[in-house]
């Protein structure tokens, strides 16, 4: 499936979809002025962002787009290592795919596989309203 960022949140932080998968999202971002915070990391929210798109993609992928959609209902996150350059990995693996909500753990990598950041995302899944 082609996912297009265009015009996206996806798109101003330079985030690229290496991989996406029902069972696997795997997103890449750049670490630069698009992602920095003030004192030149990468910012906390730059991260979050990373994770909740990776499982959104994720979600989206699980359900049928005709039918239902998919909408963020919490995020969590926990920041373990700082990165000033290069680009991080997000790759979002489910723990559950239900009915009406689905759990996605989502780990943040740097080049060297480092553990950034760590995240944890419930989508929820909702009927497209009949116009």
């Amino acid at each position: 499936m082609d996912i297009s960022i265009q015009n996206t949140l996806m798109e101003a932080l330079g985030m690229e979809v290496l991989e996406a998968e029902p069972e696997k999202v795997t997103l890449k971002m750049p670490v630069d002025h698009r992602t920095h915070q003030p004192m030149g990391f990468l910012h906390g929210g730059a991260s979050v962002a990373l994770a909740e798109s990776a499982a959104s993609i994720g979600s989206f992928l699980n359900i049928d787009p005709e039918h239902q959609q998919i909408f963020g209902i919490e995020i969590n996150a926990n920041h373990i290592k700082s990165v000033r350059s290069g680009n991080v990995y997000g790759t979002a693996i489910p723990h559950h795919r239900g009915r009406t909500t689905m759990v996605w753990e989502i780990r943040i990598e740097d080049e060297e596989q480092q553990l950034i950041s760590i995240s944890r995302c419930t989508v929820g899944v909702v009927l497209r309203q009949s116009s």
